[in-house]
């Protein structure tokens, strides 16, 4: 108990500090309730508080110009000047206040109208540099409310003569002698400084609206960059989808009709094993080989699933498949292959034709020997012919296999011709187009 009585002593103890200090600064305080809120990348908000700023400045400039004064107010009549010179002040920053929070547009010139009447009225009746910082105040509060930026040249252009004629009018500038060149220096030092005065505010105003700019054109920037990721995205994810779907039916077609044809074939081998043992053993050996071409597609399927791409050439993966096929079956295959690179879609279209024609072969030709050859020129050229019993063309039915196989082709811009002839085995030419980088 005694322990938490101490820490909500401490805690007490921290907040009346913090209140302390908020009472100590209560101009601090005021100003950041006034402007804590301002989003300065809001150009409306910043020259909002720069009105607020300039504002704050005339006071300050005002109430310093007529403590300047206060001895002269005492002197012989001098109440009269005090009465105008505060009386001026008064109606200038009544104008000015009017302007930050009531008016808008183009009333906002008939406030500026009075504004230069009173401050160039207070060049007669008060003297030193506080007038002319006055005159700059009240052009600062014009040019960083001015919609346009020749309003700011036609207001400094009427400004500049202005302001020279009314100095001019305050001293006696018919006597030749110091006061004339005083006046005269005096008052061409003033037309440098609201030139200077221009040039500098209108410089601070365009590098601040160049920085909105290229603000404005980072955040959206960085909005399209999120909108292309999601795009992107997006894309990524329909087209592994769809290559997913792809590789699926690549399964479905090839790898499961293969196992498809090793049912059958075995299923007629068991058949026939005891009266045409030839036969049966022909047909065990197509299909081994379809089963070893069956698993060898979905090795490459899984390979395609995990993102790993070949990792042999297309020379090479032709002549495993040959291999493959050569290996304790008995057959012979004889081949030419060039090497040649193309895309994936290509790869693997080439491999699993070189297995469907082999399969092809053996199931229903009865063939014991092969002819392969793969030439590249202007197009690449796949030729597989066998040995086996061929057909009449005229009697060709193109199987499953076979359909899927010149559909392919022309998906590719490719194309496929099958040759056959009672007793002169079947022929298999097919041709696709190379890759662009390679034309």
């Amino acid at each position: 108990m005694a322990e938490n009585k101490q820490e909500e002593n401490k805690m007490d103890n921290d907040t009346s500090k913090r209140v302390e200090r908020r009472e100590e600064k209560p101009i601090r305080n005021y100003f950041v309730r006034l402007f804590g809120k301002i989003n300065f990348k809001n150009e409306e908000q910043f020259l909002y508080f720069g009105k607020w700023v300039v504002f704050i400045a005339l006071l300050i400039v005002e109430i310093l110009m007529i403590l300047q004064h206060v001895e002269d107010f005492k002197a012989e009549k001098g109440w009269i000047n005090a009465i105008v010179l505060i009386s001026l002040v008064v109606i200038l920053t009544v104008s000015e206040a009017f302007q930050i929070f009531a008016v808008h547009g183009n009333a906002r010139f008939i406030f500026y109208a009075i504004d230069t009447v009173m401050a160039c009225g207070c060049l007669f009746f008060a003297y030193g540099i506080y007038p002319l910082v006055l005159y700059i105040l009240i052009l600062t509060q014009f040019y960083i409310g001015a919609e346009k930026f020749r309003f700011s040249v036609i207001v400094f252009g009427v400004s500049m003569p202005l302001y020279a004629v009314i100095y001019g009018m305050r001293g006696d500038i018919t006597k030749i002698g110091n006061e004339f060149l005083d006046v005269l220096w005096y008052g061409l030092g003033s037309m440098i400084t609201i030139t200077f005065h221009f040039v500098a505010v209108q410089i601070a105003l365009a590098f601040y609206r160049q920085y909105l700019k290229l603000d404005q054109t980072v955040r959206d920037l960085n909005e399209s960059k999120q909108k292309l990721q999601k795009a992107y995205e997006a894309v990524a994810e329909v087209t592994a989808l769809e290559e997913r779907q792809r590789i699926a039916k690549e399964i479905h077609d090839t790898a499961g009709h293969s196992i498809t044809t090793v049912i059958m074939q075995t299923e007629a081998a068991k058949r026939i094993i005891d009266s045409n043992p030839e036969e049966a053993k022909a047909k065990l050996v197509a299909a081994n080989l379809q089963a070893k071409h069956a698993l060898e597609e979905l090795r490459d399927s899984v390979h395609l699933l995990s993102g790993r791409a070949e990792n042999q050439t297309l020379q090479a993966a032709l002549q495993n498949i040959i291999n493959e096929s050569t290996d304790g079956t008995g057959i012979i295959i004889r081949s030419s292959i060039e090497n040649v690179r193309v895309s994936a879609k290509k790869y693997r279209f080439i491999c699993n034709s070189l297995k469907e024609g082999i399969s092809n072969g053996l199931r229903h030709g009865g063939a014991t020997a092969f002819w392969f050859e793969l030439s590249v020129d202007k197009e690449i050229s796949f030729l597989l012919s066998d040995n086996g019993g061929g057909m009449y063309e005229a009697n060709l039915k193109k199987g499953f296999g076979l359909s899927t196989m010149q559909d392919r082709a022309k998906a590719l811009g490719g194309n496929v011709e099958f040759k056959t002839e009672e007793g002169e085995g079947f022929e298999i030419h097919l041709t696709l187009p190379l890759d662009k980088e390679e034309d």
